[in-house]
C-alpha cells in the first residue's frame, strides 16, 4: 500500500478527536509530501536538526512536533516554528523553551512526559515531579510556553495487559494534573500510543497518537 492509502486507513479508524502525528524521521521530503498531498498537515521528528532542515523545505501550514529527547542547546534551532514539544521533562527545559520562545515572541505548546513503563531507558517525571512542577513559583513565571497535556511511551512488549496498565496510568495522571488550570497550564491532550499500540491507547483515552511505520513503512537506519 501506499503512503497514501496506509493514511487513509488509519484515519478511518481513529476517532475524530484523535490527532495523528506521522512520525517522519529518517524519512526523505518525497515521502512526507506524499503525505502532505493525501491531507497530512502533522509531522513529528526526534532530530531538531533534521526537523529543522525539513520545516525549511516543506509548505508553510505543517505543524512540527518534536517529539524525541530534547537537548536544551539545541532548543533555539526550532524556536521559531515547533508547534509542539512533546517531551520536557525538566523545568530546566522549560525555562529554556521559555526563554527561546520569547526572542520570537511566541508562546510554545508543551506537553510533560512522564515516566509510566517499566523500563529504565525511557525518559519522564513522575506524577508527583510533574505536580510539584507545575504549582512552583519558577513555574508560573514562564509566559513564552503553555502546558497542554501529557505524554507518555510504554513499554516495548507484545503484553497487552502490561501496555493497557501503563497507558492507563497515564491517563490517571492527566486527571490527576488537569485541574491545575493557569495562564501557562491548560490541559487537552494525551499523547500516546504509536504504531504497534494505538488503538490500545486510544481505548484508555489517547488524543494524540505518533504513528510512523504504518504509515511511511519500516524505517531504514
Amino acid at each position: 500500500m501506499s503512503i497514501a492509502e496506509n493514511l487513509h486507513k488509519i484515519k478511518q479508524e481513529i476517532p475524530n478527536h484523535v490527532s495523528l502525528v506521522a512520525v517522519s524521521k529518517t524519512k526523505p521530503i518525497s515521502d512526507l509530501m506524499e503525505a502532505y498531498k493525501a491531507g497530512q498537515r502533522i509531522f513529528g521528528e526526534n532530530k531538531i536538526q533534521e526537523m529543522t532542515d525539513k520545516h525549511e523545505q516543506m509548505p508553510k501550514d505543517v505543524q512540527w512536533h518534536m517529539i524525541g529527547h530534547v537537548q536544551r542547546n539545541k532548543v533555539k534551532y526550532m524556536a521559531s516554528f515547533v508547534s509542539l514539544i512533546h517531551g520536557v521533562d525538566s523545568l530546566k527545559l522549560l525555562k529554556e523553551v521559555n526563554k527561546q520562545a520569547k526572542k520570537h515572541d511566541r508562546i510554545i505548546d508543551c506537553l510533560l512526559q512522564i515516566k509510566i513503563a517499566e523500563e529504565d531507558s525511557k525518559f519522564g517525571m513522575s506524577s508527583h515531579d510533574a505536580k510539584a512542577l507545575l504549582t512552583s513559583e519558577a513555574f508560573s513565571e514562564l509566559k513564552h510556553i503553555k502546558i497542554t497535556g501529557v505524554m507518555g511511551m510504554a513499554t516495548f512488549t507484545d503484553d497487552e495487559q502490561q501496555i493497557t496498565q501503563e497507558f492507563k496510568r497515564l491517563k490517571t495522571v492527566y486527571e490527576d494534573l488537569k485541574d491545575i488550570a493557569t495562564a501557562n497550564c491548560q490541559f487537552q491532550t494525551i499523547s500516546m500510543g504509536m504504531s504497534g499500540d494505538y488503538q490500545i491507547a486510544i481505548q484508555c483515552g489517547s488524543t494524540m497518537i505518533r504513528v510512523g511505520s504504518s504509515i511511511f513503512g519500516s524505517r531504514n537506519y
